[in-house]
């Protein structure tokens, strides 16, 4: 299987090629077990993130990021899911589409979390921006919650993800076209 060599906050690894379709392949970055680059990406971040009430990331890839910022940071987070629990109630959604999802998806917050928010100063994180779909449903969301976002960061940005001025990252992560 074909690789992508890259550092990451300091750490070398190789991400495996994967297709998305005929036309372009995408090197998959996995946080999930990954805790020595999730600590010194969280790390990275927090230096150039501004001041914040609460973390906030969508279920799931994000979530490891999220949790290390805030353990790190402000100690507060927030996850918004991809299907209503039932301790979940009076659930707040919005409507996502990822590169690295296949089909549509929802994000949902329950009135618990969106009591919360409401009044924060909220960083919006994920591991990877690609076609920022996925920040923009959390951005929706924390309008709905009336939350102010004041910082959206990840680790990678994909593809032209890395030309823009709203995000922070640490490293740009090209696309792959055949």
């Amino acid at each position: 299987m074909d690789t992508y060599k890259m550092t990451i906050a300091g750490v070398e690894r190789e991400l495996k090629m994967f297709p998305v379709d005929e036309n372009l392949d995408i090197a998959a970055f996995i946080m999930f077990g990954d805790v020595e680059v999730t600590e010194r990406a969280a790390a990275e971040l927090l230096k150039r993130c501004p001041e914040h009430d609460v973390v906030v990331s969508a279920e799931a890839k994000g979530i490891p990021l999220c949790y290390e910022i805030a353990r790190q940071g402000c100690r507060e987070y927030v996850i918004a899911r991809k299907s209503v629990k039932v301790y979940m109630r009076n659930c707040t959604a919005v409507t996502v589409n990822s590169i690295t999802t296949a089909r549509e998806q929802k994000l949902y917050l329950g009135d618990d979390d969106v009591a919360f928010l409401k009044g924060k100063r909220v960083l919006l994180v994920d591991d990877v921006v690609s076609t920022g779909e996925s920040l923009a449903a959390l951005e929706m969301l924390m309008d709905s919650c009336k939350a102010k976002v004041v910082g959206k960061a990840c680790v990678l940005a994909e593809g032209s993800a890395k030309d823009r001025d709203d995000i922070i990252f640490l490293e740009p992560l090209p696309l792959f076209y055949k």
